[in-house]
């Protein structure tokens, strides 16, 4: 009630004053002493809504309540508002003795209840072949719906020349203590669809966050990016003071065909994360036609990947964005058969989704990465120092049982390199993965599981990789990680569809110079877990059907 008058923007006592009196239905009580639990209405939660009545004279009768109280009919002469309202008698209950008794005794009904109560969760998501299969048809569900989705190449010179297009790019790059770029890669991956636009006499404005900023913060200004952007399309950006405002629409007013306008970071407002409706109508206001071509934020639900699509029409995917849909989506919806997922990382938590998701679709799965520990106790064996998990060894045990009962080859590695600490300089050894000694932990993968994974991978038409098999970023503990990435590249000049799907996969491929020999690698970390965990990606589901 509270709440309720909050909302109408009256004061809560004022709104008692001013509403009838309230009538309650009080199932007879089994217990003199102690009334029975009052049933309410049940369409807020746990929340009890009570309904007004002209007059506390009038009840209805138990029996003729089945499950919520009734509202009791109007008095021939109905309470003026303004008017003192009739005195309680003093066997009505208080607004807060109500409630403190409904929450009480309600709670007691509840406990006694003769109805079965809710199954218990079970102790692991991965044990039920019913869910994986719902992961399955849901995946496919929302993929169908991303892989649909009208592109760029749709749009001809007639569609574009002299409009003014909103491009969302993702330029966020890492930059130096002196503001130097360090890898170009999201800025070159945006080029295509830009130099199109261009091409067909679009002016093209220019959008994209950069780091985190907690409001305007100078160091995540887009303004380092100009002279790259410049240089590779061959024509001079123009840097805008701000991404709103009067300044913003004077310099998109005067753009001319051909030319191109980036800009500031958008998330210097914090509208831009909250997708707030006005804010992308402000993005939107210096645009005709709206294209998305940032992958690496379209499982994001913000003003300038969601919200703009509102007020752009058409809104299309960029050729970025539709060369990622075409590989994550075709490779997860339909892949070609044998399908292999190589799974790594520290923790199984972070990658439980995707494990979930891949084991309704693969034929082989590898894991490595420190999350193999886990798997290792969960069997009983000894770990020494190494990382693990302990509340999800009972899920590591599901997932291997699943694995089985599902007929999905789940290879862990025989072997491992050990350490003595967790350092570049730390002291190593191979060993077998049943024999890792106390006070050492397992970095990498060893020689023959690397050996094994490679005689597997080898039988394969699709694999997607996501994530390292050690501590790669340590030279001595990189072997694994480099040698899954050789075997890829080589996959692909047999015509096999490899797919690198983001994060430290794509960077330890890039540190190996194997860039340029996959088929595909994804420049969307985040987005592309959760397009392979079945996930629908808001940025790309709000534009245009094809």
């Amino acid at each position: 009630m509270r709440r309720r008058a909050a909302h109408l923007g009256i004061s809560t006592r004022h709104a008692f004053q001013n509403l009838p009196l309230l009538s309650f239905s009080v199932p007879k009580p089994s217990n003199p002493s102690r009334p029975s639990a009052i049933r309410g209405p049940r369409a807020h939660g746990r929340r009890t809504v009570l309904t007004p009545a002209p007059s506390h004279t009038q009840t209805t009768p138990y029996k003729s309540i089945p499950s919520r109280c009734q509202p009791v009919p109007p008095p021939s002469t109905p309470h003026v508002i303004g008017t003192p309202p009739p005195q309680i008698p003093p066997n009505i209950p208080s607004h807060r003795e109500l409630r403190l008794r409904l929450y009480k005794e309600n709670r007691s009904a509840r406990a006694a209840s003769p109805h079965p109560s809710k199954p218990k969760p079970s102790p692991s998501p991965l044990q039920s072949s019913d869910r994986l299969a719902q992961i399955a048809a849901d995946s496919i569900r929302f993929l169908d719906g991303m892989a649909t989705k009208r592109s760029v190449g749709t749009l001809g010179e007639a569609d574009l020349k002299g409009k003014k297009v909103f491009v969302r790019a993702d330029l966020n790059v890492p930059l130096d203590d002196a503001q130097k770029i360090t890898d170009d890669t999201r800025i070159r991956a945006s080029i295509p669809t830009i130099k199109y636009l261009l091409e067909k006499g679009a002016k093209v404005i220019l959008a994209s966050h950069l780091g985190r900023p907690k409001g305007v913060t100078p160091k995540f200004s887009l303004k380092p990016l100009v002279p790259r952007l410049s240089e590779l399309l061959g024509l001079e950006v123009v840097m805008a003071p701000d991404c709103i405002g009067e300044e913003v629409e004077k310099l998109a007013a005067a753009l001319p065909d051909g030319g191109v306008l980036l800009l500031e970071n958008v998330r210097f407002y914090k509208e831009e994360e909250k997708n707030d409706p006005e804010f992308a109508k402000k993005l939107a206001s210096v645009a005709d036609l709206y294209v998305n071509d940032a992958f690496g934020t379209a499982h994001r639900a913000h003003a300038s990947t969601e919200g703009v699509t509102k007020f752009l029409m058409p809104s299309v995917a960029g050729f970025l964005m539709q060369k990622e849909l075409d590989y994550l989506v075709g490779a997860v919806a339909n892949p070609k058969k044998p399908f292999a997922a190589i799974v790594g990382g520290s923790k199984v938590s972070s990658k439980i989704g995707v494990i979930e998701s891949l084991l309704a679709k693969v034929d082989i799965l590898i894991l490595g990465g420190g999350m193999i520990f886990t798997f290792y106790k969960a069997q009983g064996l000894a770990v020494g120092k190494s990382l693990v998990e302990e509340d999800k060894l009972e899920l590591a045990t599901s997932l291997i049982e699943t694995a089985k009962s599902k007929g999905v080859k789940l290879l862990l590695p025989t072997d491992v390199v050990v350490a003595d600490k967790f350092a570049a300089d730390a002291e190593s050894k191979i060993v077998p993965a049943t024999a890792i000694p106390d006070g050492w932990m397992g970095l990498d993968v060893g020689p023959d599981s690397i050996k094994t994974f490679a005689e597997a991978l080898d039988t394969t038409k699709t694999v997607i990789w996501n994530g390292p098999m050690g501590v790669f970023e340590f030279e001595k503990f990189a072997a694994g990680t480099d040698a899954i990435a050789k075997q890829l590249a080589e996959l692909t000049g047999k015509g096999v569809t490899t797919i690198i799907g983001g994060g430290d996969s794509v960077a330890a491929v890039e540190k190996a110079g194997l860039a340029d020999k996959m088929s595909h690698i994804s420049t969307g970390g985040g987005a592309s877990l959760e397009l392979l965990e079945g996930k629908p990606l808001p940025g790309v589901l709000a534009l245009d059907e094809a």
